[in-house]
Order: C-alpha cells, then structure tokens, then sequence
C-alpha cells in the first residue's frame, strides 16, 4: 500500500468520502475499518482511509455470478 513510512504523498480520505466514493452507507465503510477489510488510520475518534486502499478494496471486490458467460 505505502511504500516506506513517506506518508506526505497519500491521501486520507474520511469514513464520509469513503462511502461517497463507493455508494454505500458510512455504516459499511466502518464495518469494513473495523474488520480489517479496509486499512485505516485511527486519530483520536475518527478514521482515514488511504485513498490507495479504496482503489485497491473496489478492484479487488467481485460481483458473484459476473463470468463473462450468460
């Protein structure tokens, strides 16, 4: 995900954008941070997301039935 410990090139998103940027609610978004499906930051009370990890969850994510076939 972060090459290093260089953080100045990553972008963190909020739990907010997150969910905008995926179209789910920012209920799904904590439900992933929490079960370790989405990398996130803690501080204080909130979380960021890098934005490299939202790419990487969306082309990695799959639609169950969706084989080119049918």
């Amino acid at each position: 995900m972060v090459s290093g410990s260089n953080f100045s090139d990553v972008r963190f998103l909020t739990v907010a954008e997150v969910a905008e940027v995926m179209r789910v609610s920012k209920m799904t978004v904590y439900r992933l941070v929490h079960s370790g499906d989405m990398p996130a930051v803690q501080f204080g009370r909130s979380y960021r997301v890098p934005e490299s990890a939202v790419q990487q969850y969306l082309r990695s994510a799959s639609v169950e039935g969706e084989s080119g076939t049918g």
